[in-house]
């Protein structure tokens, strides 16, 4: 087989890759998958938020912000963090 001298040769093409995926268990898999969502343990401590801050600062000349570090703060401490 020739090619023209202005066409590249065709590339053989490659299969993708066998994935195998072994669980074991399924009570892994659920157990798991429900502390991602929540399901298990403490809920999850409340962060400040960098992008509140900012648009609390920019619309109230700071004050608003002292009141959101404080709702923050009082919210984990109430939950025991």
């Amino acid at each position: 087989m020739t090619t023209a001298p202005d066409q590249q040769p065709p590339t053989p093409v490659v299969g993708q890759p066998t994935i195998i995926i072994n669980n074991s268990s399924s009570a892994t898999a659920t157990a798991s998958a429900s502390a991602v969502a929540g399901g298990f343990g403490r809920p999850r401590r409340k962060r400040q938020s960098f992008q509140v801050h900012l648009w609390l600062f920019l619309f109230t000349a700071g004050v608003g912000n002292v009141f959101y570090a404080l709702h923050v703060n009082r919210w984990n401490r109430r939950r025991g963090w």
